[in-house]
């Protein structure tokens, strides 16, 4: 999952245009560029320079602890999912301060905020993660 990540990220960086945008699916999707300080959606982009700490500090945790719940028996492709898309912004945040974004959803006027595949992954981790936890019969 990383290493998709990083190599997706890479490519878009290189082959599209600096303030250019490529209608894949005119009218519902696009790739862009957009770099990202703030964590999911754009939430708490205008953050304090120490938080930018907090918020790695943050995904190594997730990282470790889905490691964890991986070896301790919950499904290490929910766990890879979460901890490999995580370990993807973590390393953007390292690398550039700040986590880069290029899939851009929307209809008209209407935008999903962009994003990467290592929020996909970690999106679709919780999603599965949340349906196996629901779907579990509890032990009497």
């Amino acid at each position: 999952m990383v290493f998709l990540d990083q190599l997706s990220k890479f490519w878009v960086r290189k082959w599209l245009s600096p303030s250019g945008a490529w209608e894949v699916i005119p009218g519902f999707f696009r790739l862009v560029k957009v770099w990202n300080p703030g964590v999911a959606f754009g939430l708490f982009a205008e953050h304090p320079v120490w938080a930018r700490y907090f918020i790695m500090a943050l995904g190594l945790l997730a990282v470790g602890v889905f490691y964890h719940l991986a070896r301790k028996g919950l499904s290490p492709w929910v766990c890879g999912l979460v901890a490999g898309g995580a370990l993807g912004n973590l390393l953007d945040r390292l690398f550039y301060g700040r986590v880069f974004d290029f899939l851009d959803l929307y209809y008209g006027k209407y935008h999903w905020p962009a994003f990467n595949l290592a929020d996909s992954a970690i999106s679709i981790g919780i999603f599965l993660l949340l349906l196996e936890t629901l779907s579990s019969k509890p032990s009497k």
